[in-house]
């Protein structure tokens, strides 16, 4: 099974692609972990993208396209994917590598009123250590970015019909239900 999981920050994608990796027994591979593990290191790649998260930033596509790619070459019997692509000029380079060409399964759009989606980046903010979440300036400047850049994927995928929208709203166990609905159809 391959699948793509957008939202909002804070929309449930590390929590949920976790879930579904485990239901499914497929790899979870989280774009933003991937990074901040590479900042944790202190890798070269880790440098060279930590003024981006810290600002709230996308990575440049190159970058992020490279690290995803790497990270796929070895997803061979299929993965969920979260917070990749994160703009349509991503998603149509993704489309022509060999790691991603195969064909979606579904891409989830975890939806979720902008309210909350602020409510959750405070509270997330109180609860980690995530730069990005740290700052009420960082936090609505990511949201002005997803806007802009990531909410247009929406129509990518459902110009393809791949985009399935899930509420996103209620507990962990309530929105991991909604899903399991629909992945169950394209268990393979």
């Amino acid at each position: 099974m391959r699948v793509l999981l957008i939202g909002a920050p804070g929309s449930g994608k590390g929590t949920q692609g976790a879930r579904i990796a485990e239901r499914y027994r497929i790899p979870h591979i989280s774009s933003g972990q991937l990074l901040r593990d590479h900042v944790r290191h202190g890798s070269e790649l880790g440098r060279a993208v930590e003024p981006h998260l810290a600002r709230g930033d996308l990575v440049p596509d190159d970058v992020i396209l490279s690290m995803i790619t790497e990270e796929l070459a070895g997803a061979a019997d299929g993965y969920v994917l979260d917070g990749f692509p994160r703009n349509v000029a991503q998603a149509e380079a993704a489309e022509k590598t060999a790691e991603l060409n195969d064909r979606l399964d579904a891409v989830l759009f975890l939806d979720l009123p902008p309210g909350e989606v602020f409510d959750r980046l405070a509270e997330r903010a109180r609860q980690s250590d995530r730069p990005d979440d740290q700052e009420q300036a960082t936090i609505q400047h990511r949201l002005r970015v997803y806007e802009d850049r990531t909410h247009p994927l929406l129509d990518h995928y459902r110009q393809r019909g791949l985009l399935v929208p899930i509420d996103a709203n209620g507990s962990v166990d309530e929105v991991a239900a909604r899903i399991a609905v629909v992945l169950d159809r394209y268990q393979r």
